[in-house]
């Protein structure tokens, strides 16, 4: 396991996991959100988020970090390459899990 910290918060997993351009187009289809919708909730610009998908330029690590939080907080999981590719899937909302 991997602990890190960005903004004095402590995580486990993979700090600078890069994010397809695709898989961010996907996580915005699985959410059914618009670029403006991303934008407004990540707090940053409409082009910003344009350049991010196209693969145009690649934002500061800051700007990753926001825009991919507004996904996660949505419930967006992020997969790793594992052989068969990468993607991005929801979570199954806490009320609908079932207790093991």
């Amino acid at each position: 396991m991997i602990f890190y910290v960005i903004e004095g918060i402590v995580r486990l997993g993979h700090p600078f996991r890069m994010i397809t351009p695709g898989q961010y187009r996907a996580a915005r289809g699985l959410l059914g959100w618009t670029q403006q919708d991303l934008a407004k909730r990540a707090g940053v610009g409409v082009v910003t988020v344009h350049q991010l998908e196209s693969g145009i330029s690649e934002p500061r690590r800051a700007t990753l970090d926001v825009i991919r939080r507004a996904f996660e907080m949505a419930g967006v999981e992020f997969i790793d390459e594992n052989g068969g590719g990468v993607g991005v899937r929801l979570r199954e909302p806490a009320r609908m899990r079932r207790k093991k």
